[in-house]
């Protein structure tokens, strides 16, 4: 038998925590019923679509790219750049993963790219053969999608944690158990929708003035050792503030945040989205 290298060996030992340490969260986490699931699925849906079967595939005023699916994930042109997470080919490519048949225009999966050239293009095709397409597999493969934005969550709590000082970490990791532990199914769909609205805040591009506006930034402004989802909501708000504050005039990002407070205030088990 060939001998392991050391080297291979100690990239399989680090393997084997990352994995215990997700397990271990994951396991801590509340288990959802199927109902709730689903519940979990249409509050998303009903943030980023109103509920509308028609938004499935948009392009909102003042973005640069489409979005799709209950989440609204962002697809990008080939080539382009944006301050954003791109999050559609990743979904295709869990669609694959699912062995859901998608059609040939979308066999590229993980690496298609956005056919519109601009806003004006995109509506034009929106009622096109393959626009109705793509509606229809989006419409019927929501609880895939749901897989995609908690699986986000629970590959990202890890990196999220090691971005804080090492003697924060425990207790930053037994704040956002707190947290998905509140009013269940609220706490978690917490942390999954604002990890899916607003991103994890690790990608060092997604900056304004070198500020962020993810998870980990509202986690560093939640100062309670036992927070509560009001807490969560409040340090949000502190986070969207800046970031609109921030942001490149020409964006005018203060036309969003009436909306964005109002998604946050869904989090809270008296407030659910309408």
């Amino acid at each position: 038998m060939r001998a392991i290298s050391k080297k291979s060996h100690r990239f399989c030992w680090a393997i084997f925590w990352y994995f215990l340490f997700i397990s271990k969260i994951y396991c801590q986490f509340p288990s959802l019923s199927k109902s709730e699931l689903q519940w979990l699925g249409e509050q998303i849906f009903q943030n980023e679509c109103a509920g509308q079967f028609e938004c499935l595939t948009s392009w909102n005023p003042g973005e640069r790219f489409p979005s799709m699916g209950i989440g609204h994930f962002i697809w990008y042109q080939q080539g382009q750049a944006e301050p954003f997470e791109e999050t559609f080919p990743k979904v295709l490519a869990l669609f694959d993963e699912r062995g859901i048949v998608l059609p040939k225009w979308l066999s590229d999966g993980g690496n298609a790219d956005a056919p519109w050239l601009n806003r004006n293009q995109f509506n034009a095709q929106l009622q096109s053969y393959r626009m109705r397409e793509l509606r229809q597999i989006l419409a019927s493969t929501k609880p895939v999608q749901v897989e995609f934005i908690s699986r986000r969550l629970y590959t990202s709590i890890n990196e999220i944690i090691k971005q804080f000082p090492i003697e924060q970490q425990q207790i930053t990791e037994d704040k956002i158990l707190y947290l998905a532990n509140s009013h269940t199914p609220f706490g978690l769909y917490t942390l999954m929708d604002y990890l899916h609205f607003k991103g994890s805040g690790l990608d060092p591009g997604e900056r304004y003035q070198r500020k962020g506006w993810g998870l980990l930034q509202v986690l560093q402004h939640v100062q309670q050792a036992t927070p509560t989802l009001e807490n969560f909501v409040a340090a949000a708000e502190y986070v969207l503030e800046r970031r609109v504050m921030n942001a490149p005039p020409d964006r005018e990002e203060h036309r969003w945040l009436p909306g964005w407070k109002k998604r946050l205030q869904t989090y809270l088990p008296d407030n659910p989205a309408e």
